[in-house]
């Protein structure tokens, strides 16, 4: 019987070493899939654009966006100083678009971070364990937040905390964590009575262990692929809030905040809501096509 018990383990073991992380070969074959999606390949391309111009946004702005104020070029288009105008106030658009993009990667990840910190766990304890908690309490709370329009909530819980870039962002993540608990509880509900996992229990492994060691690398893969698309739409979130300004103040360079004042002047001057409208939707095209191109990866079903 113990020797039965110990090739029950050795198998468990192996099962579970494959199913934590996929061999060499396999990822190599995963990274050419990436490579021969060329719209994943773009929105990586887009992505990393936004991340290099948010880190060196400092060292590339023309002037502070912000302080510096050229009253003698209101509303100017482009040219040679500025070369994607000025604002009502004379600042350098050029020089908000890039800092914006830093106000717009911030929100994705503080928005995202925090829902998956909240989501992920509360997801896998509630699938795992199950039973009254599981049923009458966390998916009925989900239920209730996700009967909301995600935009909703979000401009309720900011207003109740009333405003600010990092309140918003909270309310925003917030807002998507529904989503993450009941990805999370989906993927636990499936691998708790694998073979692996019955084993390791078997054996005296703990709850916390097995969670941890076992059920959560394996849930990754969707949870990943939720937080790409999680990121593109909490930069809209982000956008939208400031519009309506419970987000960034209007005076920092946030391509929301940059749109409330641009639709004032879609008469005179259009190009003050064109740059920042582009910008909202590349980066979120980014991140929807990086989103696919990495569900692609994961799922060989739908390789083509």
């Amino acid at each position: 019987m113990d020797q039965t018990i110990a090739k029950k383990t050795g198998a468990a073991a192996g099962a579970s070493v494959e199913a934590e992380a996929l061999p060499r070969q396999q990822r190599f074959v995963g990274l050419r899939r990436f490579a021969g999606n060329r719209l994943a390949v773009v929105g990586a391309a887009i992505i990393l654009l936004l991340v290099l111009v948010a880190i060196f946004a400092p060292l590339l702005a023309t002037n502070d966006p912000i302080f510096d104020q050229d009253y003698g070029n209101l509303l100017a288009g482009p040219d040679a100083m500025h070369w994607m105008g000025t604002d009502d106030l004379g600042r350098d658009i050029f020089s908000r678009m890039l800092y914006g993009a830093r106000i717009s990667l911030q929100a994705a990840l503080i928005a995202v971070g925090l829902a998956f910190c909240i989501g992920v766990p509360v997801g896998i304890a509630s699938g795992y364990f199950r039973g009254f908690w599981d049923e009458w309490v966390v998916m009925r709370i989900v239920d209730a937040l996700q009967a909301f329009p995600s935009l909703i909530l979000a401009l309720a819980l900011a207003a109740a905390l009333g405003g600010g870039f990092y309140n918003a962002m909270v309310a925003v993540g917030i807002g998507f964590a529904p989503a993450f608990i009941r990805l999370a509880r989906g993927q636990a509900l499936s691998i708790r009575n694998l073979d692996y996992v019955m084993a390791a229990r078997s054996v005296g492994a703990g709850h916390m262990r097995i969670m941890w060691r076992y059920v959560l690398p394996n849930a990754m893969a969707p949870l990943v692929i939720q937080a790409t698309f999680a990121m593109g739409s909490a930069i809209i979130a982000e956008a939208g809030l400031s519009y309506l300004g419970l987000g960034a103040k209007p005076e920092d360079p946030s391509w929301g905040s940059m749109l409330h004042i641009a639709q004032g002047y879609l008469n005179t001057n259009p190009t003050l809501a064109l740059w920042p409208g582009v910008a909202i939707f590349a980066v979120v095209l980014g991140f929807n096509l990086l989103g696919d191109g990495i569900r692609e990866v994961f799922d060989p079903k739908l390789y083509r």
